[in-house]
């Protein structure tokens, strides 16, 4: 029976973690009737129908850059997925929820309130970068700097954590999806094919880096020309995505630095000397630890898991809230979050 659950309800995909592991890992992406807006697919099948629906149907994501956009439909999807996960065996659980940093009040209240609706109870909200620290068991205890970046699929979240709290963060929406549309906007430009989204993120897992390859690989892809309407394939290579995504990697090395800016000195020097921890599905692209460790000078540790890095330290933060006691962080419950005017 299902009574500590992590949750994670990204833009790109939900993961549901409990008993020590991972339970439901599916895309966040729901297609619906056009005109009734009622759910039709959800998960894989959806994602599966998307560039590829009739006029009668639409490809809704309703998380949009890690912020909730179609309410009805996130909590119609996270209702789903809770049944698919534990069916009827769920009995007041005790729910850890993840998102960006740096979001409003209201923002945290939206998301406690979606995974309320969809059955669960005792709900708290914690930022991303902080639970991925819970999850590395990083000393809340000490006046010591920690900084973590989440590259995920619609935001990149990076945070300096000292003595249990965020001393400086920031979301940014420059993440793994920017990847996609430049790969799309590449190939478009230079080939004057036009691929569909799904195309591009096979290209990316495939053959994307952000750092030149010693040896070059390639793939052959599919697509409609933009002249005759006609299908057609072509091959291309890492060289090519390299350049395609440059600009958008160096796009989040830039923000680290941002970060960075606002950090006190004696917080930075700690990261300079123990180095920043990498997480997140975009951090999985070929090159992007050496890349961002050349960008600033300083060492960077990928996680083992880094698609799972936030839901397993939610996980955490929810079995060890004493952690975060008599610091300048509290975990936010809905109740805490109530509005008023």
């Amino acid at each position: 029976m299902a009574m500590e659950i992590g949750i994670d309800i990204g833009s790109s995909k939900t993961v549901i973690f409990s008993s020590s592991k991972v339970v439901l890992e599916l895309p966040s992406i729901v297609t619906v009737d056009s005109e009734s807006y009622e759910p039709y697919y959800y998960g894989e099948k959806a994602k599966q129908t998307l560039g590829r629906t009739p006029e009668s149907f639409e490809c809704v994501y309703p998380i949009k850059h890690g912020i909730i956009a179609e309410y009805d439909i996130a909590e119609s999807m996270l209702k789903e997925y809770m049944t698919l996960a534990f069916g009827n065996r769920i009995v007041r659980p005790k729910i850890m929820a993840t998102l960006p940093v740096g979001l409003t009040e209201l923002q945290h209240h939206s998301l406690s309130n979606v995974v309320e609706a969809a059955g669960g109870r005792n709900v708290n909200v914690i930022e991303s970068p902080l639970a991925i620290a819970f999850g590395l068991g990083l000393d809340f205890s000490k006046p010591h700097g920690y900084m973590v970046v989440d590259i995920g699929a619609g935001t990149t979240d990076i945070a300096v954590i000292s003595m249990g709290g965020i001393a400086a963060c920031e979301s940014f929406k420059t993440a793994s999806f920017d990847f996609d549309t430049q790969i799309m906007r590449y190939i478009r430009k230079e080939y004057n094919i036009e691929i569909g989204n799904l195309m591009a993120e096979s290209i990316k897992k495939q053959i994307g880096t952000v750092v030149e390859r010693p040896v070059e690989i390639a793939m052959v892809a599919k697509g409609r020309n933009v002249f005759t309407g006609l299908p057609e394939s072509f091959e291309i290579t890492s060289t090519e995505i390299y350049e395609a995504i440059k600009e958008t990697a160096d796009a989040i090395c830039n923000c680290i630095r941002l970060v960075l800016s606002k950090t006190d000195p004696d917080l930075v020097a700690d990261i300079n000397r123990d180095g920043l921890y990498l997480a997140g599905g975009g951090s999985l692209i070929h090159g992007m630890d050496r890349l961002i460790s050349e960008y600033t000078g300083t060492a960077v540790h990928m996680l083992e898991d880094p698609t799972h890095s936030v839901v397993r330290g939610a996980a955490v933060a929810l079995r060890k809230p004493e952690l975060l006691k008599h610091v300048n962080y509290q975990l936010r419950s809905i109740k805490e979050l109530t509005i008023t005017e």
